[in-house]
């Protein structure tokens, strides 16, 4: 059985830096394509971004572009969600994804077969 764990949120002042992380478990996901999704209170669960197997193609919300970056270390089942000049729009909690067969489009969740449990971010103002 396949286990998604996220970590690294916290609370940041705004135009700080976090790196979520999010570790998987139970088999190799070297081959699928990864999502990061937040949900902040009272909205829909909503895109982030999302990078391919190989991390050839990276995909964001137009809102993070330039302060965000996904990025994967398949040899360690991992991959990470670097948030830089952060803005208290950003206060979500954020959720890792993982997509088996390489369906699309990316950024929806309709598609991810794997889910974290979610990790808080909170940004200050």
């Amino acid at each position: 059985q396949v286990q998604l764990v996220e970590s690294g949120g916290g609370l940041v002042q705004a135009g700080g830096s976090l790196r979520l992380s999010c570790a998987a478990s139970g088999r190799s996901l070297s081959s699928a394509t990864m999502g990061w999704f937040r949900q902040a209170p009272g909205k829909e669960r909503e895109f982030v971004a999302a990078i391919t197997w190989n991390g050839g193609s990276t995909y964001y919300k137009d809102s993070v572009k330039g302060r965000f970056t996904i990025s994967r270390d398949n040899a360690r089942n991992t991959w990470y969600l670097q948030i830089n000049s952060a803005k208290p729009d950003d206060t979500a909690v954020y959720y890792c994804a993982a997509e088996r067969d390489r369906r699309r489009p990316v950024d929806s969740p309709d598609i991810y077969d794997y889910w974290g449990q979610g990790t808080q971010v909170t940004v200050s103002s």
